[in-house]
């Protein structure tokens, strides 16, 4: 069989770990991956999606039906590798006609090296995965048998449990100094975007990259104005040794986290993560910013949580709540949290699930969120976060000097 390029195009198929199959066209290149398989709703920013290191060990599938239609550009890349093991797609396309392309996707995914299955139902795919929950899969296409996929899949590992922040952590520090820089911040690497880095330049921030296992003291005595912690892939349950780190720069250096890093700090205020059945992934989850009393449309890519106080997943989950929407913000009494360094409060909200979205400390200068206020892809809405860091590295400065 060959496409209307005259490239040979061979069957290729999606196989999940509940035994059901969809069987497509292979496209990039010919092989078999494992992994857990997720669905991400956004409609552009293909490339950033598949080169954002916090999809390390999954395999995507776009709901959006036409992929590839805009090409690829070296610029748009989110770090120096595809962490996504494979792409499934309703339709492929491998145009470049766009100002910044430098060649088309179907051929940068091929040198990537990276398993493509196009022609596949991918609202019945999504429908089998929100409904089922995120599971392991395997994607193949090439000389591949059936039943040897299923039998390997058997095999394959959960996500849960899994450090994948080590995998992709930086070998050893690294500096970048923007033009507008004023302030040295210090940003854990547990598999940061390239644009969070550029936010925070943007920001007036020079940046130094240390690997994740960076010891506080070490952090410390690099005489940071502030201290973020990045996004990363996988759970965040594993990571005692990230969570450890966070507890020794609390009240010492202005915090703030992004996606992981909210999970990591999360538990460092003593409390627990937990697997959501699908996750969110795309570029329009509604979230409510309980202290602003205002609608955010965010950019996000986890498949983890972190769990609601107890009076709160009570009041949204009684029966009384039932009908009801998020959009009034709940007593904020419900919203307190006690902590081992300090009262904390729940900042944000998910407008889909009611899930935590962002934690402000009240007694040491620390925040995060779980969503992507950097997005790329994804809307802007939230930009203002990365402000309120430099804020808070100013309000630290003036009371140290």
């Amino acid at each position: 069989m060959t496409n209307a390029q005259g490239k040979e195009v061979l069957p290729a198929a999606v196989l999940l770990e509940d035994g059901t199959v969809f069987h497509g066209l292979g496209f990039g290149s010919p092989g078999a991956v494992f992994g857990e398989i997720v669905f991400n709703t956004s409609m552009t920013g293909y490339q950033e999606v598949l080169t954002d290191p916090s999809y390390h060990g999954q395999m995507v599938t776009f709901t959006y039906p036409l992929i590839g239609n805009y090409g690829v550009g070296n610029s748009a890349n989110e770090s120096d590798e595809v962490h996504s093991r494979a792409v499934i797609v309703r339709e492929a396309h491998n145009l470049a006609r766009n100002s910044t392309a430098e060649q088309g996707w179907i051929d940068w995914l091929t040198e990537q090296r990276v398993v493509g299955v196009a022609g596949i139902d991918t609202r019945a795919l999504t429908r089998r995965l929100r409904s089922g929950g995120a599971m392991r899969a395997c994607v193949y296409w090439g000389d591949f048998s059936q039943s040897e996929m299923k039998a390997k899949l058997e095999g394959t590992p959960s996500m849960a449990g899994q450090d994948l922040a080590g995998r992709v952590t930086c070998d050893g520090s690294y500096e970048l100094e923007f033009l507008r820089g004023k302030f040295r911040v210090v940003a854990i690497d547990y598999g940061i975007k390239r644009s969070i880095i550029k936010r925070l330049g943007a920001s007036e921030c020079n940046v130094i990259v240390v690997p994740a296992t960076t010891p506080a003291e070490d952090i410390l005595a690099l005489e940071p104005d502030g201290v973020f912690l990045s996004n990363g892939p996988g759970d965040p349950a594993p990571l005692d040794y990230a969570v450890r780190i966070v507890r020794g720069l609390l009240g010492k250096v202005p915090v703030f986290g992004i996606c992981l890093g909210h999970q990591i700090l999360s538990q460092a205020l003593g409390l627990k993560t937990y697997k959501l059945k699908f996750g969110h992934r795309g570029a329009n989850h509604p979230v409510k910013n309980l202290a602003l009393d205002r609608v955010e449309i965010t950019s996000q890519n986890h498949g983890f949580a972190v769990e609601l106080p107890e009076a709160l997943a009570k009041r949204l989950t009684a029966p009384s709540a039932a009908g009801k929407t998020l959009f009034e913000a709940p007593p904020a009494k419900d919203l307190k949290l006690d902590t081992a360094f300090g009262e904390a409060r729940i900042s944000h909200l998910n407008l889909y699930d009611g899930t935590v979205e962002g934690i402000r400390c009240q007694d040491v200068q620390a925040f995060s969120v779980q969503y992507h206020p950097e997005a790329s892809p994804g809307p802007h809405d939230s930009r203002y976060l990365f402000d309120d860091f430099v804020n808070d590295i100013v309000i630290n400065k003036v009371k140290g000097s």
